[in-house]
């Protein structure tokens, strides 16, 4: 787990694939936090992306890093402790312009069942389950 969450703060934006009904979504993300032993991510429940995790929270995490790339295959599990909204909020201040523990949107998923692959065109495939 401290591997995928180093390559995904390193990389800084990753993007995220849902499924909308049987249309695939693919977004830029930016959060990646460590928490109580899980690795979290941030979204805002007003946001199409939320419904989607909600009704299907299988998703899929890619990103590159100079010419290495993750793809995380997981389910993403919503986290409604206040605590878990803050610890996220205190990791990235950036966002509390636009988010606030209490504001009723801020919404914080853990990632369950991953299974991590990393790849590059120069060295083998490794696989990292968490």
């Amino acid at each position: 787990m401290e591997r995928v969450y180093k390559f995904l703060k390193d990389a800084k934006t990753y993007y995220l694939a849902t499924m909308d009904g049987d249309q695939p979504r693919v977004r830029p993300f930016g959060t990646a936090h460590i928490f109580d032993g899980k690795l979290y991510i941030q979204t805002g429940k007003k946001k199409a992306v939320s419904k989607q995790i909600m009704q299907n929270n299988k998703v899929e995490i890619c990103t590159m890093l100079g010419g290495d790339w993750i793809r995380v295959s997981c389910g993403l599990i919503e986290d409604d402790r206040r605590e878990a909204r803050v610890s996220m909020l205190e990791a990235y201040p950036e966002l509390r312009t636009m988010y606030d523990a209490d504001d009723g949107n801020t919404q914080v998923f853990y990632i369950k069942n991953a299974t991590a692959i990393f790849s590059s065109f120069t060295k083998p495939e490794e696989t990292v389950r968490f």
